[in-house]
């Protein structure tokens, strides 16, 4: 069964995957009957199922976070902007395209998730973004030459990402998690390869009031949405920076969709055609809040308790759980997991190692309310100090969540507090587009041997800051100065070489 669309083109893939495309109708048929005896009961069996798979967490859902209560395409869009999809089913919190991450995510207010698909060698569809499995599982295989047999042995691990005791969870067949989700949510779709449009669109038509609960996602340049729209479904076209599409491509979908990484001219431009536009992938508010200045109104988010703001602020770190809390992220989430800080259970810490200058902003305090209070952490050198005059600590009193690195330009303006290698304690203040800092205190302190612990505390009061180690009254850097009171702060390694520095006991008083 090959599915020809347009003109009588192929999908925009080379190859189609018949074996994958003869999913028996029959089958399908026969399931549907037993679809229609699982919705009713679906919402009681996926949330007891939530609370029993629950990766480890220290945060706490706010009460009245809105548990997904859009169950329908035409109330997503009815919603006001920004509304929320999960993208990958959240993969900054949960192992991503889980069963794990996607109820999860729809417990922390969700109101679309996002799932990608592939087939199996024996034509099972089962929810995964690579068509090979060695980004998540070490295995060097393409799903399409594997059976679901083999398939189910192996084990989606987010640990570099996630922390060290993320849950290694199973590749879930996709008819599973549409028995669970579909009835009560509104579920972006999508075929990564393009060879499975005949099976997937027959497993999505099995659905009751499946137009309702299913949008067609998929790259701008493809075609297989003209299929879906034949059979009734709102179909989402997305692009990335670059937007050499034609308009006759892109008029061909109900909703469009954009990188983050575009610029503000291109998003922009994609806006103005005058269809809504769902941006993707969202990890931080300060995305959001740019994103929906520029006119977007879906937000396809990876960090879905964080950027929705559906958890309470911390007051202490959660490095001891090995579990990457929502709201703390390396400076960049482009460069995929290679620059995740290692969090180390045992010692309650997380090590900053990766060679260039970066910072590890702890959003699950945020926001912390800058008017009077007190930040307390610890740091050392675990192995070996840098340079006399080099440098980490502290960047705090930050109106955003936009990264802020110390000597390096940033959109956001704030201070930054530092321990030298040599002892000496400085703070700086810093202005928004200027990569350099004004000093507006210094005090000399003993220069920590390596593997020291060294116990710094920033305080807030008022107009007056203080900057303080290890509780010694000659140790103190103290100035009035009240031009910054964001409640956003990031622990900071101030050099670029890999010589790691270790903080711990971060606490929010």
């Amino acid at each position: 069964m090959v599915d020809r669309v347009g003109n009588g083109e192929l999908s925009s893939h080379d190859h189609l995957d018949l074996h994958a495309e003869r999913m028996s109708e029959s089958l399908i048929r026969a399931r549907f009957d037993r679809r229609q005896f699982l919705v009713g009961g679906a919402a009681v069996l996926f949330l007891a199922s939530c609370s029993q798979r629950s990766s480890p967490t220290n945060y706490q859902l706010v009460g009245a976070a809105p548990a997904s209560t859009v169950r329908a395409v035409s109330e997503l869009f009815a919603l006001a902007a920004p509304f929320y999809i999960a993208h990958r089913g959240s993969g900054d919190n949960w192992p991503e395209h889980t069963a794990l991450a996607y109820s999860n995510a729809a417990a922390a207010g969700a109101q679309a998730i996002e799932i990608s698909v592939n087939a199996t060698a024996d034509g099972v569809l089962v929810c995964h973004h690579d068509k090979n499995i060695r980004r998540m599982t070490g295995v060097d295989r393409d799903i399409a030459e594997m059976s679901w047999s083999e398939l189910q042995a192996q084990r989606n691990d987010a640990r570099r990402w996630l922390g060290p005791l993320a849950s290694l969870e199973p590749i879930p067949r996709l008819s599973d998690v549409l028995d669970d989700l579909a009835a009560e949510h509104v579920i972006f779709i999508e075929d990564k390869t393009g060879r499975n449009t005949t099976a997937l669109l027959a497993l999505m038509d099995s659905y009751p009031d499946a137009t309702e609960h299913f949008v067609w996602k998929q790259w701008a340049g493809a075609k297989q949405h003209q299929l879906a729209r034949k059979r009734g479904y709102k179909t989402w076209g997305y692009v990335t920076s670059d937007l050499a599409l034609t308009t006759e491509m892109l008029d061909g979908f109900d909703y469009l969709g954009i990188h983050h990484s575009a610029t503000d001219a291109a998003i922009s431009r994609l806006v103005a055609r005058g269809k809504p536009v769902i941006a993707w992938e969202v990890h931080r508010r300060s995305m959001r809040d740019r994103l929906l200045k520029l006119g977007v109104v879906g937000m396809m988010c990876s960090n879905i308790p964080y950027v929705m703001g559906s958890t309470l602020p911390a007051v202490t770190d959660s490095f001891a759980s090995g579990v990457r809390a929502p709201g703390d992220l390396p400076w960049t989430t482009d460069l995929g997991w290679k620059n995740q800080p290692q969090l180390i259970p045992d010692s309650g810490s997380v090590v900053l190692a990766y060679p260039t200058i970066e910072s590890y902003h702890m959003g699950s305090f945020a926001p912390v309310d800058t008017r009077d209070c007190r930040i307390s952490f610890r740091l050392r050198w675990p192995d070996s100090t840098p340079a006399s005059s080099k440098h980490a600590g502290l960047s705090f009193g930050l109106a955003s969540d936009d990264p802020y690195r110390v000597g390096i330009s940033s959109r956001v303006s704030g201070y930054h507090a530092i321990l030298r290698a040599n002892g000496r304690l400085d703070l700086y203040e810093r202005r928004s587009g200027i990569a350099r800092g004004t000093l507006l205190g210094t005090v000399p302190t003993p220069a920590p041997a390596v593997g020291e612990w060294v116990d710094l505390v920033v305080s807030i009061s008022g107009a007056r800051i203080t900057v303080s180690r290890g509780g010694n009254p000659a140790w103190v850097v103290a100035v009035d100065d009240s031009r910054h009171r964001g409640g956003y702060f990031s622990l900071c390694k101030n050099y670029a070489d890999p010589i790691p520095v270790e903080f711990s006991a971060v606490r929010v008083e």
